[in-house]
């Protein structure tokens, strides 16, 4: 796998870029050329052989993005280790926990991180982590920033150590099907699930994707502004443009650091062609008015791409005729985790074919899209609605669930036996284009960010004072969705403020800043159905004040519980409009 990224590209233009690292600090861009990164990956492949690391063992990489983060996963793959990226906002626990589910022996992270100007600590979080995992051998620690962090018996200086390594090692031979990488993902129950994707199927659909749904021209700069803790990080930053021998964008920094201006600003220095990045981002910008964008020569941009969440009508339009001056091809893509790659958009196509704004229409080759009814039938014809499946398989899928396949079975294969069923509601127009509606389970996008509510509910379970919590997902203007968290106290808790902040706080530390609730409810009690079932149909009515149409509610234990908790939801109101 590693050949096809790296050694090809060295053997026919070894001094072709391979990233631009677009640090944080503004105007710092580092370029790699392809046999420097192959140079990096292999002198890390050898260090974490000389500390033990073989073929099969998993190795948890914790850092921002930049070239080294990137070496490290093409030195796990170059070894035939199995790298588990681990988004480096999340806090110790979720890391903890991730290092534990997959029997990580290593992990790799860096010193600090630098994002938005500020400093992240990840090396302490990791050794927050770490106590409880006995599985980890050593903490390879590379720097980013010149300040100092404790050492330990464990802990090893990765640049180093690679100082001293040799830059050639031979990759290790690797059956099509071997593991490449886990990647954790949210589900709608429990603890998140460690996605697991193999070596060719997964290579070769994210470089055809890439390569196809963007245009990719040699000699192009491809831009993809994802972390690599996320999979279109792993996909669209790292696996596809690499095999493709392209140029792709690293970017360290946030869309408001120093200013509203930065994506921009990069565009025209890094002269960029593709530009992939989030909806959550492009409504965000959209706040802050055009001149942001305008200051910037964006001549270079070819393709614009959105990915993460439905894209709405106002943040495409801007999109399109703000950032892309309405001459850029603009796709939103349509694809998951489990996935590998995507499998709805807009291209490729017949040459000039329409793009309906908001819309990613077009399944990719060999991707046969159907959409089933209630009663788990294929729902034929057009102008349509049902539950998105896939009737096929192709090479980018899933594979399994890491350490318990019979989950994966259940999640996506036994509601529509003999389909991948996505969780996403879709409609099919008069046309026969796709649009995703949503999910239809219990899981909320935050920001582009896949959350199981059932995962906040958890972490804020662990509240003494709180006995039962119920979280929904609402509409929200930049984030797509918010978390309006629903909680019963115990009869005498006094300091209600407190125990608000005190949920916040136990959020955050257990999952990460972005899944803190926006808005916490106390109610007397949750609307539960006579088997003990939490109605949260009803909770998602009252918050986006649909209470005149209710639905059935004769299957609560209570329906008197209805008209409390919108009388709570009232007075909450009337409180944060004061």
């Amino acid at each position: 796998l590693t050949v096809n990224c790296l050694d090809r590209h060295v053997e026919k233009s070894p001094n072709r870029v391979a990233l631009i690292w677009e640090r944080d600090e503004p105007g710092t861009a580092v370029y790699v050329t392809y046999r420097e990164l192959l140079d990096l990956t292999c002198r890390l492949a050898n260090t974490l052989k000389k500390y033990g690391i073989q073929k099969g063992d998993k190795v948890a990489i914790y850092m921002s993005v930049s070239p080294l983060s990137v070496a490290a996963m093409l030195a796990c793959a170059r070894i035939g280790a199995v790298h588990t990226v681990v988004f480096a906002g999340f806090s110790a626990e979720s890391l903890a926990g991730r290092i534990t589910d997959s029997g990580c022996k290593a992990v790799i992270t860096y010193n600090q991180g630098v994002r938005g100007g500020r400093i992240v600590e990840l090396k302490t979080t990791v050794d927050e982590a770490v106590k409880n995992c006995p599985s980890i051998k050593h903490v390879f620690v590379a720097q980013r920033t010149d300040n100092k962090v404790q050492m330990g018996d464990r802990d090893i200086p990765l640049e180093e150590e690679m100082a001293k390594a040799s830059s050639v090692c031979a990759p290790e031979s690797m059956d099509s099907e071997d593991m490449l990488f886990m990647l954790y993902t949210s589900g709608s129950t429990g603890k998140p699930k460690g996605i697991v994707h193999t070596q060719a199927g997964y290579l070769l659909y994210a470089a055809v994707t890439h390569k196809y749904v963007f245009d990719y021209q040699q000699g192009d700069v491809f831009g993809c502004v994802a972390d690599i803790g996320w999979i279109t990080g792993h996909s669209y930053v790292v696996y596809g443009p690499l095999c493709n021998g392209a140029t792709s964008v690293l970017f360290e920094s946030t869309p408001v650091y120093p200013d509203p201006g930065r994506y921009w600003e990069v565009v025209q220095r890094l002269k960029i062609n593709q530009f992939y990045g989030a909806p959550t981002a492009i409504r965000l910008l959209l706040n802050y008015g055009e001149e942001w964008v305008k200051k910037y020569d964006r001549s270079s941009l070819k393709t614009l791409g959105s990915v993460g969440e439905p894209i709405n009508n106002e943040a495409w339009q801007w999109f399109y005729h703000v950032v892309g001056e309405g001459r850029c091809t603009l796709v939103d893509t349509w694809w998951q985790t489990e996935t590998g790659g995507i499998c709805i958009a807009p291209r490729p196509s017949e040459e000039k074919a329409e793009i309906v704004p908001a819309m990613a229409m077009r399944p990719f080759f060999g991707i046969v899209p159907v959409l089933m009814d209630e009663n788990g039938k294929v729902i034929e014809g057009n102008d349509v609605s049902g539950a998105l499946c896939i009737a096929q398989p192709w090479p980018g899928m899933a594979r399994t669930i890491y350490g318990d396949h019979q989950r994966f079975v259940d999640a996506y294969f036994k509601t529509y036996p003999g389909y991948y069923f996505t969780g996403d509601g879709a409609y099919r127009t008069k046309k026969g284009y796709y649009q995703i509606t949503g999910r239809m389970d219990d899981v909320i996008n935050i920001s582009g960010h896949r959350l199981g509510t059932a995962e906040i509910e958890d972490a804020m379970a662990d509240h003494p004072e709180v006995p039962e919590t119920a979280v929904i997902g609402y509409p929200h203007k930049i984030k797509g969705e918010g978390a309006f968290a629903f909680i019963v106290l115990k009869e005498q808790t006094a300091h209600i403020d407190q125990v608000k902040e005190e949920l916040k706080t136990i959020v955050a530390s257990k999952i990460a800043k972005y899944a803190v609730p926006d808005h916490i409810l106390v109610v007397k009690r949750l609307p539960k159905t006579r088997s003990g079932k939490i109605m949260r149909r009803l909770l998602r009515k009252v918050v986006t004040e649909q209470s005149s149409d209710m639905g059935d509610v004769t299957t609560l234990d209570d329906p008197s519980v209805v008209k409390e908790i919108l009388e709570a939801y009232q007075k909450y109101k009337e409180k944060g409009s004061s």
